[in-house]
């Protein structure tokens, strides 16, 4: 599902809203098939009443696939224009939330297959109490790397310079794109080509650029 917009805060962009990459899915879809297989089995096998073995496979199948299907739909990664967010969860939910001015450091990891999928975990070091924070199963996490730095640069610059004229061409409504504008479009145009965004996510932040949303 994606990321809801009310709790974004007034003035706040979302640039990103990610979903956790299909790979988070393959070990849980590997147990499903073994353990279906396996029933099987031991159903032709063993046999007793028809119930005992659907039984068996439904229970196995709440134990481990499905929780982890749930969590897999459930999850958001996403950047906004003022923080890191990471929420999860159906009906009991869990989320964090890190301001990107007391981000330390941005860091990723990938393993050969990991390189191969476009996945990887990321590493975020801030200024709380909870130190580093991993996130797994990020989709393409180099570029989500560059989005957080950017993003905090340019957090940076609302901040510190604290003048209107300063601000990033998305807040100027009717203001025509100059070179800072046009660095974000071709950034967002990385993103879009590299699976990042989808289509409909980059022409929306491509309209707030402009100034037509």
């Amino acid at each position: 599902m994606p990321f809801p917009r009310r709790l974004l805060i007034e003035g706040e962009d979302l640039i990103l809203d990610l979903r956790p990459h299909p790979v988070a899915l393959a070990m849980p879809a590997l147990y499903a098939i073994v353990i279906t297989v396996a029933a099987g089995f031991l159903a032709n096998w063993i046999g007793g009443p028809w119930w005992v073995w659907p039984a068996v496979w439904i229970l196995a199948m709440l134990v481990y696939p499905v929780p982890r299907l749930i969590r897999w739909l459930t999850s958001n990664f996403a950047v906004t224009s003022e923080r890191v967010i990471h929420r999860q969860g159906w009906i009991a939910k869990r989320s964090m939330e890190i301001p990107l001015e007391a981000i330390n450091d941005v860091r990723f990891e990938q393993g050969i297959f990991d390189r191969v999928v476009g996945a990887g975990t990321l590493l975020i070091s801030s200024a709380s109490e909870f130190g580093t924070n991993s996130f797994d199963d990020i989709r393409h996490p180099e570029e989500v790397q560059k989005t957080i730095y950017h993003q905090g640069e340019m957090n940076k610059k609302r901040m510190y310079q604290g003048d209107p004229a300063a601000a990033p061409a998305t807040t100027r409504p009717g203001v025509s794109a100059g070179p800072s504008a046009t660095t974000e479009l071709e950034r967002l145009a990385k993103l879009r080509s590299d699976g990042v965004l989808t289509e409909a996510e980059f022409q929306a932040q491509k309209a707030k650029i402009l100034g037509q949303s």
